[in-house]
C-alpha cells in the first residue's frame, strides 16, 4: 500500500536573506503556539508583545489555529489566549500548563526575554526561540549580583545550548550579533524585523517645539536621564517634552520632572498618531533596544529619531539620515538642540525616515516569520534528543 503522507505546515520557503520570502503560507492549516511572559491586554506590554500579536494575528488570518500561552490574565483577541499562571509562577508552570491547556502543536515559538521557558527540554516537536534582545547587562540594572550573575548564566545557557538543534529568530542584526556572541552558530539564526501598520494621513506638526518619548517607564529606558538633559536643553530651544507610556518609574519619573514636561501615560492610537505627527523629534534615551519599535512608527510620520548609539537602535535609526545616534549624553544634548535650530535638517531627516519605514510592515514580518517556520517544521527532526540539565553554562 502506498503511504499516506500528511500535507506541510508550511510550504518550502527559502532562507529569509535569500530573497522574498512567500506572500502566503500555503498546506495544511496547522496548530502553532507563541509561549511568552506578556499578552497585549498586559499594563506592561510592549515591542515584544506587539510584534508576536502581529504575527498571530497574521497567522490566524491564513487559517491557522494559534495559541498565546503566557503569564497574567488572558486578554480576549482573535486568536486563543491562554494563561500559564501568575506574572512569574508561569515560568515554572509553562510545561503543565502546556500539557493541560494545548497537549500537542506543530510549532512552539519560545518567546525569550531574559528568563528562558527551556521548552527544547520538554517539547519534542519543532521548536523556534524568538529573541528580542539578550539581556546580557540588563541583569545588573536590575537585580541584586548573585541574582543577576544566575539568571545571565542561565539565560547564556539557554541560548547557546538548549536551543542548539534549533532555529532561532533575532529582531535585528544587533540581537543576532549578540546571539553570535554567545556562540550561537550564524547558520541558526534568522532575522525576523518588526513592522508597522500602514498610518493614517499626516498629521499637522506643531508649530512650537514638541519632542515625544514613547515607551514603557522602566529603568533601562532611562528616561531620568532624559529628564536631567531636558534641563540643558529647555533654555535653549523651549517648548515641551512630552512622556507617552507608564511603568513602574512613572512616580519617581514625575518627582524629577521639571518645567515644560508632561506625563500623558497610556495613550489611544490615535492620539500616539497625532503627537508623533505633531513631534519635532523622538527621543529615545534607552540603554539597549531589540529593534525599537517606536523609531519606525515615528518613521512613519516623518518624525526623526535622536538615540544613543547602542544594540537596536544602530539598526532602527541610520545615523545621520533617518536620525541621530549620540554617544554621550553631552552630545546627545548638543544634537537635540542642533536638531531643535535647525528646520530644514530636521525636516529632511523626517523625509528620509518616512521613506525608510516604508520597507516595514507587519505584512511582511509574517512572510518572512512563515519562512523560517517553513524552515523549522521541515527540518525539525522525530524525535530530537534535548540537551542535558548539565551542559556548562
Amino acid at each position: 500500500m502506498p503511504q499516506h503522507v500528511s500535507p506541510p505546515l508550511f510550504d518550502a520557503a527559502p532562507h529569509p536573506d535569500q530573497g522574498p520570502a512567500p506572500s502566503r503560507i500555503p498546506g495544511a492549516p496547522g496548530r502553532i503556539v507563541f509561549l511568552a511572559h506578556r499578552d497585549l491586554g498586559n499594563p506592561a506590554a510592549g515591542g515584544s508583545e506587539l510584534l508576536v500579536d502581529q504575527l498571530a494575528l497574521g497567522l490566524t488570518e491564513q487559517g491557522h489555529d494559534v495559541t498565546l500561552l503566557c503569564g497574567g490574565r488572558a486578554a480576549r483577541r482573535p486568536y486563543r489566549v491562554v494563561s500559564a499562571g501568575s506574572a512569574l509562577g508561569h515560568y515554572v508552570g509553562a510545561r503543565s500548563a502546556f500539557a493541560r491547556h494545548i497537549g500537542s502543536c506543530d510549532l512552539l515559538v519560545e518567546v525569550c526575554n531574559g528568563m528562558p521557558y527551556l521548552a527544547p527540554l520538554w517539547h519534542r516537536g519543532p521548536t523556534v526561540c524568538l529573541v528580542n534582545h539578550v539581556h546580557t547587562d540588563l541583569w545588573d540594572m536590575r537585580f541584586p549580583a548573585p541574582v543577576a550573575r544566575a539568571g545571565r548564566r542561565l539565560e547564556h545557557w539557554a541560548l547557546s545550548r538548549a536551543y542548539r538543534d534549533h532555529l532561532m529568530i533575532a529582531v535585528s542584526p544587533s540581537t543576532a550579533g549578540a546571539l553570535r556572541e554567545l556562540g550561537v552558530p550564524a547558520s541558526r539564526i534568522r532575522v525576523v524585523h518588526n513592522g508597522v501598520r500602514e498610518p493614517a494621513p499626516q498629521g499637522e506638526r506643531s508649530a512650537t517645539p514638541l519632542f515625544v518619548a514613547l515607551g514603557r517607564l522602566v529603568d533601562y529606558k532611562r528616561i531620568d536621564l532624559l529628564l536631567q538633559l531636558w534641563e540643558r536643553v529647555r533654555p535653549v530651544t523651549g517648548g515641551r517634552l512630552v512622556i507617552v507610556g507608564d511603568g513602574p518609574e512613572r512616580a519617581r519619573l514625575e518627582q524629577l520632572a521639571g518645567p515644560g514636561v508632561e506625563f500623558a501615560g497610556h495613550v489611544t492610537e490615535a492620539e500616539k498618531h497625532r503627537l508623533l505627527c505633531a513631534s519635532w523629534l523622538l527621543l529615545h534615551p534607552a540603554a539597549v533596544e531589540g529593534w525599537g519599535l517606536v523609531v519606525t512608527e515615528a518613521a512613519a510620520r516623518s518624525t526623526p529619531t535622536l538615540g544613543f548609539d547602542v544594540p537596536g537602535l544602530r539598526d532602527s535609526v541610520e545615523d545621520g539620515v533617518t536620525g541621530v545616534l549620540a554617544r554621550g549624553a553631552s552630545s546627545f544634548a548638543a544634537a537635540w538642540c542642533a536638531l531643535a535650530l535647525d528646520d530644514g535638517r530636521r525636516e529632511a531627516m523626517g523625509r528620509a525616515a518616512r521613506e525608510r519605514a516604508a520597507e516595514y510592515r507587519w505584512a511582511s514580518s509574517v512572510r518572512r516569520f512563515a519562512a523560517v517556520a517553513a524552515e523549522a517544521t521541515a527540518a525539525a527532526p522525530a524525535g530530537a534528543k534535548a540537551p542535558a540539565m548539565g551542559a556548562s553554562a
